[in-house]
C-alpha cells in the first residue's frame, strides 16, 4: 500500500511540471503558437457575408424608422342574436321553450399608419366596417379612442382621427408609381394579433388589375400578410409606404405568399377628398362589365377579344338613358383604346361627375359611337 502512495505521488509531481513546462507555450507563446489555439480576430469577412450583413442593417433602419408610425387598431360592436327556432319534436316533449334574442360582442383587430401629428390614422375600410367602438394602440402602448371622419367601401380605406396627448411620429409616403417588380416589399402589421411584426418579400406585380370591382391595379407581393395585416404599411427598402396591405388570395385564410396592397398614390387621394367632406364622390355609368371570351368572338362575330362586354345596365343610369345595351362591346372610351374592363373603369373613376364620354361600342357587328353622361356612384 506504501509502495502504490508514493507511486501516484510521484506521477502527481510528474504532471505538475508538464503543465509548467507547456503552459508558457500555450498560453503566453509566440504569435505563431496562438494562431494554432485562437480564432484570428482580424480575419477578413468575405464580400458575400458583408453584403448580407449591410441588408440586416437596412432591414432593421427601416424597422426603427417605420415602426412607430405604425398603429393597431381593435374593433367592438354589440350584435344582436336570435337563438335558433327549437325542432318540433324536442318541443312536443319539453314545450315552452321558444327563440329569443341576446346581444353578443365581437371584436377585430387590423393595422393603420399615423399620417399627421395631429392625429389622422389611415386604414382600410373593411376593419372598421359597422364597429361601435375602434381603439388605437401605438408602439409605446398609449391607446386613444379613434373616430371615423370618412371611408370609401369601393377603395377599402377609411380615415380615422386621434387626439393625441404627446407627439406622434408620421409616416413618410413614398410614390407608388415608381415601383417595379423585383423591388424590396417590407409589411409591418399585427398579423395573427400578433403586432409590430415585420416581413419581407419582393414587389411580385404591379397594376395587377381584376381582382375586384375597384378598378385598381394592385401591388402584388410575397411578403407574408395574414389577418391583421390590413390596413397596415408595404414599406420600400427606404422606409417609405409604397401602398397599403389590403387581402390575400388564398384558399386556407392564411398567407400563401399572395397578397395585394393599395398603391399609395391612390389613397392619397381619397385621403384629401375624405378631410374635406367625409366621402368620396365617384362618377359612374351604371353598367356591370366583363372579359371578351372567345365563345363572345364567335357568337358576336367580334374581330378579336379585346374589349369589354356589358353584362347588366342598371335602370335609370347613365348608360340606360345613353342607350347601351346588354352584350354591347365597349371597345373605346375618351382617348383610350379598351381592352379589358379595366380601362373603361379606370376612365370613369377618373371622371369628374358631369364629364360626356364619347363610346364607341360593337353591337350586332356595327360599331355605333354615343355619348354617355357620368353622373354621381350611388351609396
Amino acid at each position: 500500500m506504501k509502495k502504490k502512495t508514493i507511486q501516484f505521488i510521484f506521477i502527481g509531481l510528474f504532471f505538475v511540471l508538464l503543465g509548467t513546462f507547456l503552459s508558457p507555450i500555450l498560453f503566453h507563446a509566440t504569435d505563431k503558437g496562438l494562431e494554432l489555439l485562437q480564432a484570428d480576430a482580424k480575419k477578413e469577412i468575405s464580400p458575400a457575408r458583408q453584403q448580407a450583413i449591410s441588408l440586416e442593417a437596412a432591414f432593421q433602419e427601416v424597422f426603427e424608422a417605420a415602426s412607430p408610425s405604425v398603429v393597431s387598431i381593435a374593433t367592438e360592436r354589440v350584435v344582436k342574436m336570435r337563438t335558433p327556432m327549437v325542432d318540433p319534436f324536442f318541443e312536443h316533449f319539453f314545450g315552452g321553450i321558444k327563440p329569443h334574442e341576446f346581444s353578443q360582442k365581437q371584436t377585430g383587430l387590423g393595422s393603420g399608419i399615423i399620417l399627421s401629428q395631429d392625429g389622422y390614422i389611415l386604414t382600410n375600410e373593411h376593419v372598421i366596417r359597422d364597429m361601435d367602438k375602434l381603439t388605437v394602440k401605438l408602439k409605446n402602448k398609449k391607446t386613444f379612442e379613434a373616430k371615423v371622419v370618412g371611408s370609401d367601401r369601393t377603395m377599402d380605406l377609411a380615415l380615422l382621427k386621434i387626439k393625441p396627448n404627446s407627439d406622434i411620429t408620421p409616416i413618410t409616403l413614398g410614390d407608388s408609381s415608381k415601383v417595379k417588380v423585383g423591388h424590396w416589399a417590407i409589411a409591418i402589421g399585427a398579423p395573427l394579433g400578433f403586432e409590430q411584426s415585420f416581413t419581407v418579400g419582393v414587389v411580385s406585380a404591379v397594376s395587377r388589375a381584376g381582382i375586384d370591382a375597384s378598378g385598381l391595379g394592385y401591388i402584388q407581393t410575397d411578403a407574408a400578410i395574414n389577418q391583421g395585416n390590413s390596413g397596415g404599411p408595404l414599406l420600400n427598402i427606404n422606409g417609405e409606404v409604397i401602398g397599403i396591405n389590403r387581402m390575400i388570395a388564398s384558399q386556407t385564410g392564411g398567407s400563401i405568399g399572395i397578397g395585394f396592397a393599395i398603391p399609395i398614390n391612390e389613397a392619397k387621394k381619397v385621403v384629401e377628398e375624405l378631410k374635406a367632406n367625409g366621402k368620396i364622390r365617384r362618377a359612374w355609368l351604371g353598367i356591370a362589365l366583363d372579359n371578351v371570351t372567345e365563345d363572345d368572338v364567335q357568337e358576336l362575330k367580334l374581330p378579336n377579344n379585346k374589349g369589354a362586354i356589358v353584362k347588366q345596365v342598371v335602370e335609370n343610369s347613365p348608360a340606360a338613358s345613353a342607350g347601351i345595351q346588354l352584350l354591347d362591346v365597349i371597345v373605346k372610351i375618351g382617348d383610350k383604346d379598351v381592352e379589358t374592363p379595366e380601362d373603361v373603369i379606370s376612365v370613369v373613376r377618373e371622371s369628374k361627375i358631369g364629364k360626356r364620354l364619347e363610346l364607341r361600342v360593337i353591337r350586332k357587328s356595327n360599331v355605333v359611337k354615343m355619348l354617355v353622361t357620368t353622373a354621381e356612384r350611388p351609396n
